[in-house]
């Protein structure tokens, strides 16, 4: 059963775009450095790309765009702002951001490596395939439970434990050196989305996930809901696997997965149609088969998803960052944060 939901926001249109090439790493040295343009503020949001949308203990909710990482100031009692924290730290994209149980954050850079933030300090320390990483292209980061710092890159996986990096490539093991997701279950196993098929390291080998003799391809995103299922998103579509058979919702392309705090699967991908949707799946029904699905057609194109504290859902699109909030006691309203003075 499908609801369709019909958009405020004006119709976007919205190409996935591809990952550009890794350019040459921005030469700063390794340690402790000042940068340009820090914490310059507006009162409106990014233009462009915005990939990863994170809210922190604080509850300031940060993006890592096409123009830098922003935080927006959301606890600010009169007005709130967006503060670009990375000013021209870099020339390329940042795809990630990932704040580590200190209190501290890392924000993965497309082309020049990975950066440390103590907001303290207001200082940063940088990374590339000189210190160890096996790409300066970061797609994705994940903490593990021991505190681990994971990143997944364009050529391998990496894990940081504070002092060196240990790199994992096809070589040992992974099916395919493209890796843009990575979690850990509640066993303590990783889960790594690569280019070529989901897999599972269990600390010691790579196992290709299969259920039944199938392969989940090219996945872009990966998680655990509060049940200890997992879902994978990507090229074949949004599966389901409750720790021995696998669901199948939907073999059209979603690119994001997100549980919010009901319980209710969010996805970011493209209808029977072809026409790119955001799509939320009810947590009532979704232990079945068909499960109540409402569609939010041609309207944003997601790539990161969030729900903040107050309920709200964020969403990162192709020009900027957007607010859902269905609280209103009339209608739902989405707010567009592009150019909002």
């Amino acid at each position: 059963m499908i609801k369709y939901a019909k958009s405020v926001a004006p119709l976007l249109m919205f190409v996935f775009c591809s990952f550009c090439n890794a350019q040459n790493k921005t030469e700063l040295p390794t340690g402790h450095t000042e940068y340009k343009n820090k914490g310059v503020i507006t009162s409106y949001g990014p233009n462009t790309s915005v990939r990863t949308i994170r809210q922190d203990r604080k509850g300031n909710i940060w993006l890592a765009s096409n123009e830098g990482i922003i935080r927006y100031d959301s606890n600010q009692t009169v007005g709130k702002s967006f503060t670009n924290i990375t000013g021209d730290l870099s020339p390329n994209r940042f795809f990630s951001v990932l704040e580590d149980r200190k209190g501290n954050f890392w924000f993965g850079n497309n082309g020049s490596g990975a950066y440390y933030y103590d907001p303290v300090e207001k200082s940063i320390q940088h990374f590339t395939t000189e210190d160890g990483l096996p790409s300066n292209q970061i797609i994705c980061m994940y903490e593990d439970r021991t505190g681990n710092i994971w990143f997944g890159t364009s050529s391998g996986a990496s894990c940081y434990n504070g002092k060196s990096f240990r790199n994992f490539t096809t070589k040992g093991g992974l099916p395919d050196n493209w890796i843009s997701s990575i979690i850990e279950d509640k066993t303590g196993k990783l889960w790594l989305g690569t280019g070529g098929n989901a897999c599972i390291y269990d600390g010691k080998i790579f196992t290709i996930f299969t259920v039944n003799g199938s392969t989940f391809r090219n996945v872009w995103s990966i998680i655990e809901d509060k049940k200890g299922n997992i879902w994978l998103g990507g090229s074949d579509g949004l599966w389901r696997y409750d720790g021995s058979t696998s669901t199948t919702f939907t073999e059209n392309f979603v690119g994001y997965v997100y549980e919010d705090k009901k319980g209710n699967i969010w996805t970011s991908g493209k209808n029977v149609n072809g026409i790119w949707v955001l799509s939320r799946y009810d947590e009532k029904s979704s232990s079945g088969k068909k499960p109540t699905v409402i569609e939010i057609t041609q309207s944003l194109n997601l790539f990161g998803i969030l729900e903040a504290n107050d309920g709200s859902i964020w969403f990162g699109s192709f020009d900027g960052v957007y607010r859902y909030d269905s609280r209103r006691a009339v209608g739902h309203t989405i707010t567009d944060f592009k150019n909002q003075k």
